[in-house]
């Protein structure tokens, strides 16, 4: 469920609609969670986003046309809000280190047991990560050699440079083309992935990342 105790309502992307079929079967069937739309495109996705407002997308990498990680980083960009998992055939940690560059919070095998598709939306939707096995190791250990800011998506990176500039999240989103909710929920995801508690901190932060960048 939601926060306001709703079920959680998701989409599923995917261009197979047997794939489609099979996943809602098996969600429909878990209390607290509503398939409420489904997409067999990049562009049916997207409308079902502006649309739909769902809380969480389950999104297929290997899709014809726009790829899902391509696919995410828009989501990422336009839909702050909506939590976005990858469903993948490919055990590729590489595949992994793009989806969360993209701005996905997990990734999960398609030939996982039904029961770990459900732990891992469940997992993404209270605001975790999560990895298949083996995966979540293997991301683990790429993470520890990252710094926080190569962790930040380049929205993400954009809008830190916009706080820096000293502009509001009224005249970010004048800028960018985006709603001011979406800055302002831009914003909370860079402070939860930069540690950072207040507005200030988070300003300051951006101006001193400013000023090494440009000493360098």
């Amino acid at each position: 469920m939601n926060e306001s105790g709703k079920p959680a309502r998701l989409v599923l992307v995917d261009d197979h609609p047997l794939v489609r079929d099979g996943l809602r079967a098996r969600l429909e069937a878990v209390p607290g969670l509503e398939v409420a739309g489904e997409a067999g495109n990049a562009d049916e996705a997207i409308g079902l986003a502006a649309a739909l407002e769902p809380d969480l997308a389950l999104m297929d990498v290997g899709m014809a046309g726009m790829n899902g990680i391509a696919l995410a980083g828009i989501f990422h960009e336009r839909f702050p809000a909506i939590r976005v998992l990858m469903l993948s055939m490919h055990d590729n940690v590489e595949y992994v280190a793009q989806a969360v560059r993209a701005g996905a919070s997990g990734y999960v095998l398609k030939d996982s047991p039904a029961t770990e598709i459900v732990r891992a939306i469940e997992a993404v939707l209270a605001g975790q990560t999560y990895f298949s096995a083996g995966l979540g190791v293997r991301m683990l250990q790429a993470s520890l050699k990252e710094t926080p800011i190569e962790r930040l998506t380049p929205r993400e990176l954009d809008i830190l440079d916009a706080l820096a500039e000293g502009l509001s999240s009224k005249q970010i989103a004048q800028r960018a083309g985006l709603s001011v909710r979406t800055v302002e929920t831009h914003r909370l995801n860079l402070k939860r992935k930069l540690d950072i508690e207040g507005q200030a901190e988070l300003i300051k932060f951006a101006v001193e990342n400013r000023r090494k960048r440009e000493g360098a």
